[in-house]
């Protein structure tokens, strides 16, 4: 049998222990074979070669091969700004490699925030006596000694409770305190057990006795950080696309390196001149830019996020979260306010609502609410305040609306509650004589009263009126509410405790809520109307779940599954019950919500949770989007989430997914604008291996397009704000890429060849003023050249500034956008303008990237080319607009 269902001295005995504890000789043998009473990590990883990886992923050995290439042509033909080139691309790998590192080490914080959970010390009995010992030492045997406000140090067996109520959320996920009390429990599962009290959660009151009987990785607080570590973290879909956008890229640039260098032997190009040009096709074709953009993007979202109070941990969380399909959501905390509150009031045969109590002064039931409880007064936050069971500081604050100061009577006795009576009563001394105020659930009130308090005063209970009490208190309970019975009696002096409880005056019914927040009906319905799915996911009773639900506009007539039904389905039928329109999971344990997260995942859908316990982190982790709570989540919870919500409120999560959805699309719109600069960055190339022309782009001039001035405004792009409708679409499909062919066709052969042609145009057009003829080769230092070469590079910066407001929106027109709206994209406009008045019109600028000044007239020749690629292109949207009407 499990130790909970075993008598005391059973228990005693199966743990070879006793009354006095374990003698200090056995305590350090045990601590010896079970190890320390803390969470260990089962594997640890290393931090080299974590901090290796992010430097040699596919992407990056591309980049590192250019870069030695680059360094190569450098030491064999000096002069052409190939080290420069490379040099570059390293800082591009160190930029990304470091930030991803660093990413990488605050994931294996959640462990060490695990132990933080654990308390210090701990009052124990050893050969006899008590002392005070690190919660580390102890082990399984040990008797220890809890009181109010003490975090359970180890999973312990009760053996003397006075008024015990613990938290259990960090473990269960309940919202309510519990009672426990000693005695055998006929549970299986130890964490529903009446006796039993678990690592990691709170006593909010009383003073208790317990038998240790699993400490460390062996309790249940340690099973979830088994868990916790076991489970891997899943890369994003923004990550995945990256990683697949990298491949393809790389690939293309290799492909293109190789066949035009074989070009190049075939027409009998020297070898070194030929392996600058087959260098250039790669890095013509791989965006350097692109890595730092996102990670530039990200980061700037997360800081729109954060106004919103929601504090973003790890960047590609922002478009994960955008891409999200089904929100898992706990109850507490998130969708209601995490703190009890009176809902109603059953009085004389009428209910009544909080606000209408003042109308109640003189009513006995405020004295009950006011006086029998076990609160205390302490401090949290720096600020004075009730500390006990929340029902009990709901009824106080329902006494205080109506009077602020009550008189200070004696108490002279209490009748503690427990799990059997389900009550609790309180004897003072008052000036009118002795008063019983007694409260609990109705069952067992209601058999103690005689009579009951009514608006004509008090009159004996009939059958009739507890009957009505009765119906009055189901009407209650399935709203979702706590229902208290109130109680009271005027006292003969020196009743004996035994006949206290007899002969009550029953006051009224009152009903308990942890109320929803109220901006949570309306985040539900944006949700709904944006094609997400909400399952609330909870460790409460589905009654009070169902209610909250309902409350809330979450559902109507739901799916409701219980912990002990989850865990008697198969991974099939778990997948088919997920197909229900409306489902409600209630009373779960952390492996089953964990469970759920990974069927919705094997279904196609991309999964965030919330949650706020320790008992949440593995799902969190699993997730492909977690999110803590600010406020009420432990550590735990926070170190293994992508998102932390700073104030608790689901609302703010529809918010980050609207922010989260207007990433995708804006990354989709810089990778538009710096994948059409790529073509006109190769074209050069091509008619210089074919044509047998002087090469009309250099390699550094290529790197000042990328990582120079594209840079500023593909950010700036980055960085546009939400649309109104954003929210008004279903979320994108799985499959969808973010690198898709409607982007490559219209970067690649549609914007970027306008901006080819105009580019060449103008080299041509420089040549020919200058008297040059075909077939004729120039230095590379011939003026000339350097002019022909400014002019093209100039070209493609004045066709990127048309771009940059072309690429707002892929079907929207450009005039139906506020120029002033984004006013990033106007200074990257100003800056990109100014480095290239720098790069042609400065000595430093000529010498670094080997151009020379040119004149107005090219920019005057060039400045027609933008405008009709912006006519072309407001054509091809209102085609495309035109078509997609016609589909509809």
């Amino acid at each position: 049998m499990k130790i909970h269902q075993l008598a005391e001295e059973q228990a005693y005995t199966s743990l070879r222990s006793s009354a006095n504890g374990l003698s200090e000789q056995e305590a350090q043998r045990r601590l010896r074979e079970y190890g320390p009473n803390r969470v260990e990590e089962i594997e640890k990883k290393h931090l080299l070669p974590s901090f290796i990886q992010e430097f040699t992923h596919f992407f990056a050995l591309i980049l590192w091969l250019a870069a030695i290439l680059a360094f190569i042509a450098e030491w064999y033909a000096p002069g052409q700004g190939m080290a420069m080139l490379g040099y570059a691309i390293i800082g591009v790998i160190i930029i990304n490699g470091v930030f991803s590192f660093w990413q990488e080490y605050r994931a294996q914080e959640a462990v060490a925030a695990l132990r933080d959970l654990l308390p210090l010390q701990v009052k124990i009995m050893r050969d006899g006596t008590i002392r005070q010992i690190p919660a580390s030492e102890l082990v399984p045997g040990d008797v220890i000694h809890l009181t109010d406000g003490d975090i359970v140090p180890a999973d312990c067996r009760l053996l003397e409770a006075f008024g015990v109520r613990v938290n259990n959320a960090t473990i269960t996920g309940e919202s309510l305190s519990r009672v426990r009390s000693t005695g055998r429990s006929s549970e299986d599962e130890a964490q529903n057990s009446h006796n039993v009290l678990l690592a990691g959660t709170v006593m909010v009151s009383g003073e208790a006795k317990a038998l240790v009987y699993a400490t460390g990785m062996h309790s249940e607080f340690g099973k979830i950080a088994h868990l916790t570590q076991v489970t891997s973290a899943v890369l994003s879909p923004l990550q995945l696309e990256i990683i697949r956008l990298s491949r393809l890229i790389a690939m293309l640039s290799v492909c293109f390196g190789i066949v035009f260098f074989l070009i190049g032997l075939g027409l009998e190009l020297p070898f070194w001149t030929n392996l600058i040009f087959a260098i250039g096709i790669i890095v013509a074709n791989v965006p350097e830019g692109l890595l730092p953009t996102v990670t530039l993007a990200l980061a700037m979202a997360t800081q729109r996020m954060a106004k919103k109070n929601a504090l973003v941990r790890h960047l590609p969380a922002v478009e994960a979260l955008g891409s999200t399909t089904v929100i898992c959501t706990d109850k507490t905390g998130t969708l209601t306010q995490n703190r009890m509150t009176v809902k109603q009031l059953f009085l004389s045969g009428e209910f009544y609502l909080p606000g209408k109590v003042n109308r109640l002064q003189d009513h006995p039931l405020l004295a009950v609410a006011r006086y029998c409880h076990n609160l205390k007064q302490g401090e949290s936050h720096g600020k004075q305040t009730l500390l006990g069971d929340p029902m009990e500081i709901a009824l106080f604050e329902l006494a205080q609306m109506v009077m602020t100061a009550y008189p200070d009577h004696m108490q002279i006795a209490e009748i503690p509650f427990d799990t059997d009576r389900k009550r609790l009563s309180l004897l003072y001394r008052t000036p009118d004589g002795d008063r019983l105020y007694c409260k609990g659930a109705l069952e067992t009130v209601l058999p103690l009263c005689q009579d009951i308090h009514l608006e004509g005063g008090i009159q004996p209970l009939d059958e009739p009126q507890r009957q009505h009490l009765l119906d009055a208190q189901e009407d209650m309970a399935e709203q979702g509410l706590r229902v208290l019975a109130l109680a009271f009696r005027c006292c003969p002096p020196q009743t004996e405790v035994e006949h206290l409880e007899e002969k009550l005056t029953l006051c009224g019914l009152v009903g308990i809520e942890d109320p929803p927040r109220i901006e949570v009906p309306t985040a539900i319905a944006r949700c709904r109307s944006a094609g997400i799915k909400v399952i609330m996911v909870t460790g409460d009773h589905p009654h009070t779940a169902r209610a909250i639900a309902r409350e809330i506009g979450l559902v109507q007539n739901p799916l409701i599954i219980v912990g002990d039904e989850l865990r008697r389905m198969s991974q099939i039928q778990l997948q088919l019950a997920l197909d229900a329109k409306e489902i409600i999971f209630a009373r779960v344990g952390a492996d089953q919500k964990m469970r759920i997260v990974q069927a919705l995942k094997k279904k196609g859908e991309i999964v965030a949770v919330t949650g706020d316990g320790v008992n949440d982190a593995p799902a969190l982790k699993a997730a492909d989007i977690g999110i803590s709570m600010g406020i009420s989540g432990t550590d735990v919870a926070k170190e293994s989430a992508d998102i932390i919500l700073l104030d608790d409120n689901f609302a703010h999560i529809v918010s980050a997914i609207e922010e989260g959805r207007t990433v995708f699309e804006n990354i989709r719109k810089f990778m538009t604008y710096i994948l059409t600069s790529n073509v006109p960055e190769l074209v050069p190339y091509l008619a210089f291996a074919l044509f047998k022309i002087p090469l009309p782009l250099t390699i550094v001039q290529i790197l000042a397009v990328d990582l120079g001035t594209d840079l500023l405004p593909a950010l700036a792009l980055g960085a546009e704000t939400p649309r109104n409708d954003v929210m008004q679409k279903p979320p994108r499909a799985h499959a969808e890429r973010l690198l898709h062919w409607p982007l490559l066709v219209r970067a690649y052969l549609f914007l970027g060849m306008i901006e080819a042609a105009a580019a060449m145009a103008l080299f041509f057009y420089v040549l020919n003023n200058g008297g040059w003829q075909y077939g004729q080769i120039l230095p590379a230092d011939h003026p000339l050249y350097l002019q022909a070469t400014t002019a093209c590079l100039s070209t493609i910066i004045v066709m990127q500034i048309m771009n940059v407001f072309i690429c707002r929106h892929p079907t929207e027109s450009a005039f139906r956008f506020a120029w002033f709206g984004n006013r990033l994209l106007l200074l990257g406009v100003a800056v990109e303008i100014g480095l290239i008045l720098l790069i042609v019109y400065t000595p430093w600028g000529n010498s670094l990237f080997g151009t020379a000044p040119i004149s107005l007239d090219v920019w005057l020749y060039a400045i027609p080319f933008a405008l009709v690629m912006l006519i072309l292109e407001e054509l091809r949207k209102i085609l495309l607009r035109y078509s997609n009407k016609q589909h509809r």
